[in-house]
């Protein structure tokens, strides 16, 4: 394992989120803290318990896994598009380095600011409810399997993308309307029964509903469900990018 060119790759691609802190860090915690106060006043009204649990902090979870797999997607694709958009991804496919380490390279440096974005948005939910945090190692487990496995997929939409537009199709069109569909700000046991069938359609119920178990023991699927939906699609983004590698599918061509 040539430790010291994952080290260079992650250095790179860490120095460069903090030049770009407002975009990276600043931007989503305004945005989160906006939802607070525009659902926190506006529904919080109206709903002021959901399972026992107030409105406000029902929705930290929800909100926190928002950023999370967005900035997972973001951090990662534009990562590895960005040398192919130079052309120094040659470079980097040249070197003594081989595809894990490359792999762990970039998507190591995404998950660590989608982790750090996710512990700052949590701190900042603090200042607008009382939070809770009944299982603290699980709301980590989570936190960083999610952030992995999303850098996973960010890293094969960048691959993938040939063109800056076709870096936010993926998580305008599908990533960002599933989180919302997802249980973020609602429980999918208030819909009709139909939907919540449907609901459990989405593979991002399974990941909200997990985070949430770990913060407040409470749960629309139970916790052993959400934790294999998760690995399973983790499973899915390693055999894909194995697949990119071993057939240099938008790298050597």
């Amino acid at each position: 394992m040539n430790l010291h060119a994952i080290r260079a790759i992650y250095v790179f691609e860490m120095a460069r989120a903090f030049r770009t802190l407002t975009q990276s860090i600043i931007s989503p915690v305004i945005t989160t803290s906006l939802y607070f106060v525009v659902f926190g006043s506006a529904i919080g009204s109206r709903i002021t318990q959901i399972d026992g649990i107030s409105y406000g902090a029902f929705i930290v979870p929800g909100l926190i896994m928002l950023s999370l797999l967005t900035q997972s997607i973001a951090n990662a694709s534009f990562g590895i598009y960005f040398p192919k958009f130079t052309g120094t991804i040659y470079e980097v496919l040249s070197a003594p380095v081989s595809y894990i380490e490359i792999t762990i390279s970039y998507v190591g440096a995404a998950a660590t600011k989608s982790i750090m974005l996710g512990l700052i948005i949590l701190a900042t939910a603090a200042l607008f409810v009382d939070l809770q945090i009944q299982h603290p190692f699980w709301m980590l487990f989570f936190l960083v399997l999610t952030a992995v496995t999303f850098s996973l997929f960010g890293f094969i939409i960048g691959i993938w993308a040939d063109g800056f537009e076709k870096l936010q199709l993926i998580p305008l069109l599908v990533i960002t309307p599933l989180t919302f569909l997802g249980g973020s700000f609602y429980s999918i046991t208030m819909l009709p029964p139909l939907w919540q069938t449907i609901s459990l359609l989405n593979p991002v119920v399974y990941l909200i509903s997990g985070f949430r178990w770990a913060f407040y023991g409470t749960a629309d699927v139970s916790i052993g469900i959400s934790l294999t939906m998760t690995l399973v699609f983790l499973g899915l983004c390693i055999a894909a990018v194995a697949w990119i590698f071993k057939t240099g599918y938008r790298l050597k061509n």
